[in-house]
């Protein structure tokens, strides 16, 4: 009887110390997302084309706005809904509508994951060696992990857009959104997001904290 408290002692002690282990590496890993999700952009390297996933304030418009400005061939637009058109894409982002025939409007992807599948199709299709990746701050590292997996032997170069007012509110709430991305990455990196519900709603366009404008 006291062989067998002692070794369950032994084993609730061992629980609670692995328990602690591991909220202090997902502790220690949010703290890097935090810092990764709001860090600026630095202008990236000229690239064979850019992917703008869809879902938050500014990310077409800044891909728009690197394509015009020479830093790339080609611009998939991934995840586009609904009947939108590049003409009001380009009036949006200020840049010149006859860029029309160098940007692609991909209406498949419903996810980060299919992001990245329509990417890698679009990518082969178009002799695609580097790629300049325009989301949300707080999307990118998600975003990077599953274009990694599917464009292995394309060099990525990440272009972060901080949605305007994003800090703004309840601090609460934003930490909550946060960690939620968080742990999204952390499936993404473990080839996880997989296993998730597929639904036809577009990864973030359901967040209030990234309606604006």
């Amino acid at each position: 009887m006291i062989r067998r408290r002692g070794a369950a002692r032994r084993m609730a002690a061992a629980g609670l110390a692995a328990a602690i282990s591991a909220a202090m590496l997902w502790s220690a890993g949010f703290a890097w997302f935090l810092r990764a999700s709001w860090a600026e952009a630095a202008p990236p390297p000229r690239a064979d084309g850019i992917v703008a996933l869809t879902g938050g304030a500014g990310r077409v418009e800044t891909a728009l706005r690197l394509l015009a400005d020479g830093r790339a061939r080609l611009l998939l637009v991934s995840g586009v809904g609904g009947a939108a058109e590049f003409s009001e894409l380009a009036r949006r982002a200020g840049v010149d509508p006859h860029l029309a025939g160098r940007v692609t409007l991909g209406r498949a992807a419903a996810s980060t994951r299919g992001n990245a599948a329509e990417a890698a199709e679009w990518a082969r299709g178009n002799a695609i060696h580097s790629l300049i990746v325009v989301t949300a701050g707080y999307h990118m590292p998600r975003a990077l992990a599953e274009l990694g997996r599917t464009l292995p032997d394309v060099t990525l170069h990440a272009v972060p857009v901080q949605p305007p007012g994003f800090r703004d509110g309840s601090q609460v709430a934003l930490l909550r959104f946060l960690a939620s991305e968080y742990t999204k990455y952390l499936a993404a990196e473990l080839g996880l997001s997989g296993l998730g519900p597929h639904g036809t709603v577009l990864p973030d366009q359901a967040s209030s904290l990234e309606r604006h404008g």
